[in-house]
């Protein structure tokens, strides 16, 4: 009997011996603790809330009032920027959302706990950018098409909807979700700058709704070569198939959003794996 006890007692050390650490563990670590957070359902919640609700709102008023327009209201009305109405404010909470998405392990004091499992950090940031991004893209696309075609068959009852098939429409459409899931890095990157919940959020919100008024107050000269370079209007210039004067064409626009994105999770990096941080 004991002969028969000695290969399973030499067993258990190689069944117990933990895992390598790799970018796949990794990632699926960070999948775990962001689907097991109450914030991340809230914020997520929210974002869908926004993005529908505030489309098809915008739509149903519209619609209920067109007979009533004036003239020029009627020309300056856009159907597809109407039914992304909801997007312009759901960048704020999944903005949000992706500050917290590492910031609150910094307040928490759990990230202490996550370097410890992975010594050498990068991974981490790469993990939760890849997860975050998967899960923003796969929660935004969904809502962006049933913002559009609900929005557009409230439209309808005016004769005054656009087709998906319009040139230019399935790009802003896509764009939305596209803009959502950068905007969302973007949010995590200075999470992971500032490593605190607050000052996260205030410079996010300071960078993007802050900024662009206070610019306005420059000469036009300054303020039409600046503008299209902020980050906020240079990724609207993706979802819009009417663009204002003094933007940048959309994909040039989003290659910069995407620009300022990497950056703010380069800076990350290069301070996560400083010896003293």
């Amino acid at each position: 009997m004991s002969a028969a006890a000695a290969p399973a007692e030499t067993s258990l050390p190689h069944l117990n011996r933990p895992g390598r650490v790799t970018q796949a563990r990794v990632a699926l670590s960070e999948w775990t603790k962001l689907r097991s957070l109450r914030s991340t359902r809230w914020a997520l919640f929210v974002t869908l809330l926004l993005t529908i609700g505030i489309g098809i709102l915008a739509c149903t008023v519209f619609a209920a009032r067109w007979p009533h327009l004036s003239f020029s209201d009627r020309q300056h009305f856009k159907p597809l920027r109407v039914s992304l109405a909801g997007v312009n404010l759901a960048q704020l909470s999944i903005g949000v959302l992706g500050v917290l998405v590492i910031s609150g392990e910094y307040t928490t004091g759990m990230i202490r706990s996550t370097f410890a499992a992975v010594p050498k950090r990068l991974p981490v940031l790469w993990a939760k950018a890849a997860v975050f991004a998967a899960v923003t893209f796969a929660v935004s696309l969904p809502a962006v098409l049933i913002v559009f075609f609900a929005g557009q068959s409230i439209l309808s009852s005016q004769h005054i909807q656009i087709a998906f098939s319009h040139p230019g429409v399935t790009r802003a459409v896509v764009g939305a979700a596209l803009f959502l899931t950068v905007m969302g890095i973007f949010g995590l990157g200075i999470g992971a700058i500032v490593r605190h919940t607050a000052g996260g959020i205030v410079t996010l919100v300071a960078i993007l709704f802050v900024l662009p008024p206070i610019l306005g107050l420059l000469p036009s000269s300054w303020s039409n070569a600046i503008n299209p370079y902020l980050p906020s209007s240079a990724a609207n210039a993706l979802w819009t198939i009417t663009p204002e004067a003094h933007t940048l064409a959309p994909w040039a626009g989003f290659a910069l959003f995407c620009g300022y994105a990497a950056a703010a999770l380069a800076i990350a990096a290069v301070l996560l794996v400083r010896p003293d941080t």
